[in-house]
C-alpha cells in the first residue's frame, strides 16, 4: 500500500499523543506518538518485556496511563464506555487460554455479541472459512491444537468488522504457512478499510506484511516508518541486541541476523 503515513494522518482511526504508563511505579515507556489509518497495517515490535502488550491494552484504554492521550474515531478513549469502545475496536488478546469447549462457530460468534444469533452464526462460518478453519466448525475449541485454536479466535475478532483490529502476538507458535495466513486476514482486514495494529516477534514477517513498524525499546519509540527504513543495522542492534540488516530475496525481504553479543567468527565458507 502506498502513503500509509500519509493516510495515517488524513483518516487516523487510532491517535495516541505522547502516552505514558506506569506498572507498579515502575515505568513501561513514554512519550510514545503514533497514529493509525484506515486501510493501513501498523506492526508494533520489541524486545520481550518492551511493552508493546502494554501499549495496545493502554491505548485501548484497558488500563490507565501517566501522560498522554489516546483518541479512538476522533474520540477520546477515557471518556468511552466500554461497549463504545467495543462497538470501534476489536482487540485479540495474547493468551489464548479458552475455558470452555465450544464448537469452533460458537466461539467465533462470541465476537458478535449484539446481532440475531441467525446472522451471528452465518457470519462466524463466513470467518472461519477466511482463516483456513471451516471444516472444523462444529469441534470443541479444547479438542485442537494450540495452532487450530489460535486461527479460531482469530476468526473471532475479524467477525466484529470493527473500524480498529487489534492483534497481539497473533501469528506466535504457528507453523510458517499459518503465520503468512494470518498476516494475510489481517491484511484483508486493512484492505476492507480498517486500521490495523500487531505485535510480533518475527521481524521478517513484519517487513513483508506491515506497511509501517514502530520499534518500542528501553522505554521509549526507537523509530517508525517503513519497514525498509527503519529495520536498518543501527536499529537492529540498539533495540534488539543483533547484529544483521534488512535483505531483499526473490521471496521478499529477511532479516538476516546473530547475536550482537557473540564473539565467534564467521563460519568458514564451503
Amino acid at each position: 500500500m502506498a502513503g500509509g503515513a500519509e493516510l495515517a494522518r488524513v483518516t487516523a482511526v487510532l491517535q495516541v499523543s505522547g502516552l505514558g504508563v506506569e506498572l507498579g511505579g515502575t515505568r513501561v515507556f513514554g512519550e510514545v506518538t503514533f497514529a493509525v489509518g484506515s486501510g493501513e497495517v501498523l506492526g508494533v515490535l520489541g524486545p520481550n518485556g518492551g511493552g508493546k502488550t502494554t501499549l495496545l491494552r493502554a491505548a485501548l484504554g484497558l488500563i490507565g496511563v501517566r501522560s498522554g492521550e489516546a483518541r479512538l474515531g476522533g474520540r477520546p478513549v477515557k471518556t468511552l464506555s466500554a461497549s463504545a469502545r467495543s462497538a470501534l475496536a476489536a482487540y485479540l488478546p495474547q493468551d489464548r487460554r479458552v475455558a470452555w469447549n465450544l464448537p469452533a462457530w460458537r466461539l467465533a460468534a462470541l465476537g458478535l455479541p449484539h446481532i440475531a444469533p441467525v446472522r451471528a452464526k452465518r457470519r462466524a462460518l463466513d470467518a472461519l472459512a477466511e482463516v483456513g478453519m471451516s471444516g472444523l466448525a462444529e469441534r470443541g475449541v479444547l479438542d485442537m491444537s494450540g495452532g487450530e485454536r489460535a486461527r479460531v479466535l482469530l476468526a473471532r475478532l475479524i467477525c466484529a468488522d470493527s473500524a480498529l483490529v487489534m492483534a497481539d502476538e497473533p501469528a506466535a507458535g504457528l507453523d510458517p504457512d499459518a503465520q503468512f495466513r494470518v498476516m494475510d486476514v489481517l491484511r484483508g482486514r486493512a484492505e476492507r478499510g480498517a486500521a490495523v495494529v500487531v505485535t510480533l516477534h518475527d521481524l521478517t514477517l513484519a517487513a513483508r506484511s506491515c506497511d509501517r513498524v514502530a520499534v518500542l525499546a528501553s522505554g521509549r519509540l526507537v523509530a517508525l516508518g517503513p519497514p525498509a527504513q527503519v529495520l536498518t543495522q543501527q536499529v537492529l542492534g540498539d533495540a534488539f541486541g543483533v547484529d544483521g540488516e534488512l535483505t531483499p530475496t526473490r521471496f521478499g525481504p529477511v532479516v538476516a541476523a546473530r547475536s550482537g553479543f557473540s564473539d565467534r567468527p564467521d563460519p568458514a565458507v564451503g
